[in-house]
């Protein structure tokens, strides 16, 4: 799994069982292979790319992925694999526009890691008149039903609840790729524990402005890319102080998501890598006195998303449903993904 905040490559090594209709998962191997500067620079420019330029960053990036995940395989001596479940990275994701693009998904990758690959699971749905996002939420109902919500704090925000029998999931804001953004400006790769936020001023206008934004009051299904931070966000946090912009985004964050968690007596999974700034969960509490927060063992917070995208695959091999049409508004739920037969 790679996601918009370009940490790097989320790999992991998931065993799955299932009993009575209940599936079960243990993460064993995990890593996190970092970008070069090189690979970083690309994957946030790739958005201004033309044709020609993105079918070369595609296949090199699929080559670079292909040798992340066989490096991984080999270096761990994992054997018996029944699949490899990968995303890739998106570039472009306009459903808008019926189009997503998630690079490193070519069929060459079977070559490159010896294995079967099961990967490119948005197209089919955005085919299918969906958001291609977010794909998650089956994983929260068939693997974390324990919980009223599931919040990832990734590069944005996303939550998942059961409504009416119905599983329910949507984006809810830019997260770190705005904060990594910023705090890059002051020198940092992202923002250690909220630190650079919370010694930041809060800027009472830029928190109207930015709460005021016509997506915010879009009803679900939707979903955010990196166009909306480019096109939306930056015009109105470019005149801002950097730290100031910083303290006022996360308070953003956190009353943004305290809007979207109907039920105040709750209890709330947060994972991804927003769960580690200490500062912006200390602000999720402030507005959500009633709820209990729980932030799990650091495999899930890590690679929740890996672990989901490899039930995806697990349920695209048995031809089983792995998209839910009440998340993302397809026409119906489908199996999505391509499979590659080494």
């Amino acid at each position: 799994m790679s996601g918009t905040s370009l940490d790097g490559v989320d790999l992991a090594e998931i065993i799955f069982s299932e009993e009575n209709n209940k599936i079960s998962f243990e993460i064993r191997k995990t890593q996190t292979v970092p970008y070069s500067k090189e690979w970083i620079f690309k994957l946030k420019n790739g958005i201004n790319y033309s044709e020609k330029e993105l079918k070369v960053l595609n296949s090199e990036y699929t080559v670079l992925l292909g040798n992340i995940i066989q490096t991984f395989i080999s270096e761990n001596k994992i054997e018996n694999i029944d699949v490899v479940s990968s995303h890739g990275h998106t570039i472009l994701h306009q459903p808008q526009n019926d189009f997503t693009l998630q690079i490193g998904n070519l069929p060459e990758i079977t070559q490159i890691v010896n294995q079967k690959v099961v990967c490119d699971f948005r197209v089919q749905d955005v085919e299918l008149g969906g958001q291609g996002a977010p794909l998650v939420p089956i994983g929260d109902r068939l693997l974390f039903s324990e919980y009223d919500y599931c919040l990832n704090l990734g590069g944005f925000s996303n939550i998942s609840f059961e409504e009416k029998g119905k599983r329910i999931a949507y984006d809810i804001s830019p997260v770190n790729t705005v904060l990594n953004f910023y705090a890059n400006k002051l020198g940092f790769e992202y923002d250690n524990k909220g630190e650079l936020s919370k010694g930041g001023t809060f800027h009472k206008t830029l928190f109207d402005r930015l709460n005021s934004l016509e997506f915010y009051r879009k009803k679900y299904p939707k979903s955010l890319g990196f166009e909306f931070v480019r096109d939306v966000i930056f015009p109105i946090t470019e005149n801002y102080e950097t730290q100031e912009v910083l303290r006022t985004f996360t308070e953003h964050i956190a009353f943004q998501i305290s809007g979207n968690i109907r039920q105040k007596k709750s209890k709330l999974l947060i994972t991804g890598g927003g769960a580690y700034n200490h500062f912006l969960i200390d602000r999720i509490r402030y507005y959500l006195p009633g709820t209990e927060i729980v932030i799990p063992n650091k495999k899930i917070v890590e690679y929740k998303e890996a672990l989901i995208f490899a039930l995806l695959g697990y349920l695209k091999l048995q031809d089983r449903i792995n998209v839910l049409s009440s998340v993302t508004g397809a026409l119906r739920n489908h199996s999505s993904g391509k499979v590659f037969i080494f």
